[in-house]
């Protein structure tokens, strides 16, 4: 078979082009295709507090309370929420966007940190369906990263990171949560 000069420079020019996209396509997979934040009010159930409470301690050491997170840095609790998600950050009363659904379990022993695993159940008008979220929360850490593994309807198949940070405590029953979601793969 004979190569022609035109085909040498085709051939070439083909070689460039695949590796430009493939340079391309790399440098731009790190810029985020969409980006929320939204905030995470959770009022955890310490016996006194039924009408306002939106989680609960649904495992403890044995012999704890399960009214009261445990005492050493509240390893071995497991807290279920129903946690309203608001675009205002400084009012739980401001209109809900959403729930927050899933768990928190505490499970180090030499420091506060609770493995999540929860999902946004959005219901307004800019957004719907569910957004899913996984991974570690060093509380003491003042931003911390988790996964966002998936979600169904305007998320569906959106993958990225969470950024949680605590825009509030107060003291053992109340904490609220700024969460910047960026997802890198939209679908």
């Amino acid at each position: 078979m004979k190569f022609g000069t035109s085909n040498i420079v085709l051939l070439l020019f083909l070689m460039f082009l695949s590796v430009f996209f493939v340079l391309t396509s790399k440098k731009f997979k790190h810029k985020p295709c969409k980006h929320l934040i939204l905030y995470f009010h959770d009022i955890i159930y310490n016996g006194k507090n039924a009408a306002n409470a939106t989680s609960a301690i649904v495992a403890a050491p044995e012999g704890a309370n399960q009214t009261i997170l445990a005492g050493q840095f509240h390893f071995k609790n497991v807290a279920v929420c129903d946690d309203p998600i608001t675009l205002d950050n400084n009012n739980l009363h401001s209109p809900s966007v959403g729930k927050a659904q899933g768990l928190y379990i505490y499970n180090t022993q030499n420091t506060y940190t609770a493995w999540l695993g929860f999902m946004f159940v959005l219901n307004n008008t800019d957004y719907q369906d569910t957004i899913n979220f996984i991974g570690a929360d060093p509380l003491m850490i003042k931003t911390r990263d988790i996964s966002v593994v998936g979600g169904t309807g305007d998320f569906f198949m959106h993958r990225g990171i969470a950024t949680l940070m605590t825009d509030a405590f107060e003291g053992k029953v109340n904490f609220r949560l700024n969460v910047a979601i960026k997802f890198y793969e939209c679908w």
